[in-house]
């Protein structure tokens, strides 16, 4: 009877010898740190961009990415500024991706607004990506600019040709302090959005712009901003006065 135990005793022991992976500790099943948030002023309010992170912490891919926490925090003058300190951020945005609300997706990018900025002071923002199950990444990168005056829209005018659609627009004088690097153009169709992004790959430096990508039979509508830089940093205006054309018949 003795031996019987004996036997069975050892075939238990073996079976719970069997080969194990290695452990994994849990920061590393975190989402890895949004790495590219972005800063821009367009007109009166600021743009955050960021794309979402493809892998966990430990480089394995992530697959279930609730959405992000933005924050913010304005930057006091530096015998007041205490970044470390705990309420120095507040917690500015909630983003879903099941539910975008006010942030916009283009491409890989995430955009929000920020239109609660005040003139002559500056901000600072940073970004957390969350799982389903409220696990944090690590902190971004952080972002910080001041608010300066934004130049004045052009003033636009199209006409249109059986192969295009001309555009002028006429400067008017920027910011003292300021230097402008030249014009945003954007363009859209009738029940679209305004694009986030411009027509153009860099700023027009000229006063005139002529649009080719065209189809026919198809009214589209645009609207320009100034460009400028402000202490090493571009500025868009406001949007200037829309206006609207199509590919005229030939003759």
């Amino acid at each position: 009877m003795q031996r019987i135990l004996c036997i069975v005793c050892l075939t238990l022991l073996l079976a719970g010898c069997g080969k194990k992976g290695p452990l994994i500790p849990p920061e590393a099943l975190a989402p890895a740190a949004v790495s590219d948030l972005k800063l821009a002023q367009k007109g009166e309010f600021f743009q955050l961009s960021w794309s979402r992170p493809a892998k966990e912490e430990g480089g394995g891919p992530l697959r279930d990415l609730a959405g992000f926490r933005i924050f913010k925090r304005e930057v006091l003058p530096p015998a007041e500024d205490c970044e470390a300190c705990p309420d120095a951020y507040r917690l500015l945005k909630a983003v879903d991706l099941d539910y975008l609300q006010e942030v916009r997706r283009s491409g890989a990018l995430f955009f929000f607004n920020d239109n609660d900025v005040r003139l002559g002071k500056t901000y600072q923002y940073k970004a957390v990506a969350v799982k389903k199950d409220d696990t944090p990444s690590r902190e971004s990168n952080r972002v910080r600019r001041t608010k300066v005056e934004p130049p004045l829209p052009p003033v636009l005018q199209a006409a249109s040709t059986p192969t295009g659609i001309n555009l002028e627009f006429v400067a008017i004088p920027f910011p003292e302090g300021g230097a402008i690097q030249g014009y945003n153009i954007y363009r859209w169709r009738a029940g679209e959005a305004v694009p986030i992004n411009p027509l153009n790959d860099r700023p027009v430096t000229g006063n005139t712009f002529e649009d080719l990508r065209l189809a026919r039979g198809t009214v589209y509508t645009y609207a320009v901003r100034t460009v400028t830089s402000v202490a090493g940093e571009s500025v868009e205006s406001v949007p200037s006065n829309e206006v609207s054309g199509a590919l005229t018949n030939p003759d």
